[in-house]
């Protein structure tokens, strides 16, 4: 006996391999999600695809689970990899892995962060949608890095203005593919759908205003470490704007990098983390500053960097 999933793919899975949407919308691991594609178990738009097939957004994922091997959980899916950084009455700081998306939405069914607080006890109490409580801020699924989200109604209010107002600074590195002609600068490009693909974004005249900021940390063997500052967070803004600059992220085949290249490196996304996260908190009123270290699979990509 078996059950069928059929899934629609989310933006956030856009230009990712098949296993590893599979994995991460399900909640299976990796290898396990490779087994159910070779045993043909798995169609993506009524076709068989291969392990290495990139997905759409909004394409029909089909997958056949045999019922010795459930995969649907009754309570919230708790995140592997993911910390708490910081917990108070009116806030908690995350750490959030790559494959856990802020908040459920519409075609995603894996792990989230609301889920996870939910799960480790943690409770939210603000207005709004009664699935996005406490979001004032979002990071993509196939993003890591830390997270603030609010626990009153006060700091609700409070981090959505002062995010609103520019006034957290979001500091992030990133490994782009080359070497940017100046090692500091400002990319000042408005942001909007791009006209050719709906998943994809792209610089065009009639976008978002958006301003990134960036800082060469280290050269390395065909490619730079980046410190990046956002003045804006507009979806995709650093992948985009680094793909306009001709220097797409490493492991962003979406925006124009070299896939081969994440496959030497093991990459399975883009390498992007959220570093650190400063604002003043809305109860003390004094600016507080969280920090996070590269996950391991970021690490490893970038020692195999260093050493050529």
């Amino acid at each position: 006996m078996s059950s069928l999933r059929t899934l629609m793919v989310p933006d956030g899975l856009a230009g990712e391999r098949v296993d590893v949407g599979v994995s991460r919308m399900l909640g299976l691991s990796r290898s396990r999600a490779a087994e159910l594609i070779d045993a043909g178990l798995v169609e993506v738009g009524g076709t068989a695809p291969a392990r290495s097939t990139r997905l759409e957004p909004g394409a029909m994922l089909s997958v056949e689970l045999p019922e010795e091997k459930p995969v649907a959980e009754v309570r919230p899916m708790i995140a592997e990899g993911m910390s708490l950084v910081h917990q108070d009455d009116d806030l908690v700081v995350i750490d959030k892995p790559v494959g856990v998306a802020a908040h459920p939405s519409s075609g995603w069914s894996g792990p989230t962060v609301l889920g996870h607080l939910a799960a480790a006890g943690v409770s939210i109490r603000t207005s709004g949608d009664p699935e996005r409580q406490g979001i004032v801020q979002r990071l993509d699924v196939g993003t890591s890095g830390l997270m603030v989200v609010a626990r009153t109604e006060r700091a609700y209010t409070t981090l959505k203005d002062a995010f609103r107002a520019r006034a957290v600074e979001k500091v992030y590195h990133a490994i782009c593919q080359g070497r940017p002609d100046q090692r500091t600068g400002t990319i000042e490009a408005a942001i909007g759908r791009s006209p050719n693909h709906d998943y994809k974004f792209a610089v065009v005249q009639d976008g978002k205003h958006s301003i990134t900021h960036y800082e060469a940390i280290e050269e390395l063997s065909g490619a730079t470490l980046l410190r990046i500052i956002l003045e804006t967070g507009r979806t995709h803004q650093i992948r985009v704007h680094m793909s306009a600059l001709k220097h797409p992220l490493i492991g962003d085949p979406l925006y124009g990098s070299d896939p081969t290249l994440a496959a030497r490196l093991g990459l399975t996304r883009q390498w992007l983390h959220a570093m650190e996260l400063t604002f003043t908190h809305p109860a003390t009123g004094r600016p507080v500053t969280f920090t996070s270290q590269y996950p391991a699979d970021l690490r490893q990509a970038l020692e195999s960097l260093r050493e050529g």
